[in-house]
C-alpha cells in the first residue's frame, strides 16, 4: 500500500481510506474489528468515521466500536491517522449540532471519550455552517489544537468558496486552516471537479472522495442484478436512470477483464488531486477487493474512454461553461 502526503501537511496517508459509516448498523462489532484489523494488515492506516454514525442520535455508535478496538492495544491507536467530523446532531437541545464554538468543543470532548484516544488526527467540519462565523469555529479549532486535541483540521461537502474563505480567515489568524476536503466524487458525480478540486489544489489541500462507486452502482450493479443480487432502493433509482452508460461500462470493465469496483477505484487514483478515496467495505472480503483496486492503474486511452461514457462537467470553471 503506497502512502502519500495529506496535501501540504507533512503527514502520511495510506492511497485508501478506511470507511466505517458500516460498523455497527450493517456490520457487526466483531466483523468490524476483523476489517479493521485486515487494514492494518494491508497497511492501510487512514480510517474515518463520524460522531453521528451509528444513527442512534448521541451515542456515536461507530465510534465506541472503534474506541473498544483501539483499547485492546498492540499499538493499534498508534498505527491510525483516525479522522472523525463534527456537525451533526448528537442531541435535541440547541448548540448540540453544527459548528458554534460550544457545541464544537463539546462534540469534540464526546468523540474523545468514546473513541477512547487522547487526540483526534484529523477533525473534520461535516457540512458548512452558513450561521457561524469563521473566528468562532477557528478560535474553537485553535483552542483544541493548543489542548493537543485535535491535530489537523479538515471540511466535507464544502463548496470551493467556502474552501477559500475558511482558509482566508484562517490566514487572517496565523493558523494552519484546512488541510483536506470531503467530498463526493465518482464517475458519475464529477461536479467537484469545477471548483472544489481546484480550491483543494490551490490551498493545498488533500482530497477524500466519498462513495467512490456511487453506492455500488458503478460496482457491477447490472451483473448482479442478472445473478440475482437485489440492491437497495436508491441504488434501483439510480440503475435505471444511468443504465445506458452502466450497460456501456460493464461491457468495457469486462473486455479488459476487470472488476467494475476496482476500474471506479483506478479511476479517482489516477487524478493527482485525489489523496485517497473512502472504502466503506461491509466485509473483509470486499476490503481485499479495494485494496486490490489500488494497484491497478489505468492508461490514457482507458481514461479517455470512461470520460466519453461518463463526461464531467468540461474542467475547471469557469472554462467548463465560458468561452
Amino acid at each position: 500500500m503506497e502512502h502519500v502526503r495529506l496535501g501540504r501537511t507533512a503527514l502520511k496517508v495510506s492511497r485508501l481510506c478506511l470507511g466505517t459509516m458500516n460498523f455497527g448498523p450493517q456490520t457487526s462489532e466483531e466483523d468490524s474489528y476483523a476489517i479493521m484489523e485486515r487494514a492494518h494488515e494491508k497497511r492501510i492506516n487512514f480510517f474515518d468515521t463520524a460522531d453521528v454514525y451509528g444513527w442512534k442520535k448521541g451515542e456515536g455508535v461507530t465510534e465506541q466500536i472503534i474506541g473498544r478496538w483501539f483499547a485492546k492495544g498492540g499499538g493499534r491507536r498508534e498505527r491510525t491517522v483516525l479522522a472523525t467530523k463534527v456537525f451533526g446532531g448528537m442531541g435535541d437541545w440547541p448548540n448540540e449540532s453544527r459548528l458554534s464554538a460550544l457545541h464544537i468543543v463539546r462534540a469534540c470532548e464526546g468523540s474523545l471519550r468514546r473513541l477512547q484516544t487522547d487526540r483526534i488526527d484529523l477533525y473534520q467540519m461535516h457540512h458548512v455552517d452558513r450561521e457561524a462565523p469563521w473566528d468562532e469555529i477557528w478560535q474553537a479549532m485553535e483552542t483544541l489544537v493548543a489542548q493537543g486535541k485535535v491535530l489537523y483540521v479538515g471540511s466535507s461537502n464544502f463548496a470551493g468558496w467556502h474552501i477559500a474563505q475558511a482558509n482566508e480567515a484562517a490566514r487572517a489568524r496565523h493558523f494552519m486552516g484546512l488541510v483536506c476536503e470531503q467530498s463526493l466524487y465518482n464517475l458519475i458525480d464529477r461536479t467537484v471537479e469545477l471548483e472544489v478540486l481546484p480550491a483543494c489544489q490551490g490551498y493545498g489541500l488533500g482530497f477524500i472522495p466519498w462513495s467512490p462507486l456511487k453506492g455500488g452502482v458503478l460496482g457491477g450493479a447490472l451483473a448482479k442484478a442478472q445473478a440475482g443480487r437485489r440492491a437497495s432502493e436508491n441504488a434501483q433509482k439510480n440503475i435505471e436512470k444511468f443504465r445506458d452508460k452502466l450497460e456501456t461500462w460493464e461491457k468495457l470493465c469486462q473486455r479488459i477483464g476487470q472488476a467494475p469496483a476496482d476500474v471506479g477505484v483506478a479511476w479517482l487514483l489516477a487524478n493527482p488531486a485525489v489523496t485517497a478515496p473512502i472504502v466503506g467495505p461491509r466485509t473483509v472480503e470486499q476490503l481485499d477487493q479495494a485494496v486490490a483496486a489500488a494497484s491497478f492503474k489505468l492508461d490514457k486511452e482507458l481514461l479517455a474512454e470512461l470520460d466519453r461514457i461518463f463526461p464531467g462537467p468540461g474542467g475547471p470553471a469557469p472554462e467548463a461553461y465560458s468561452w
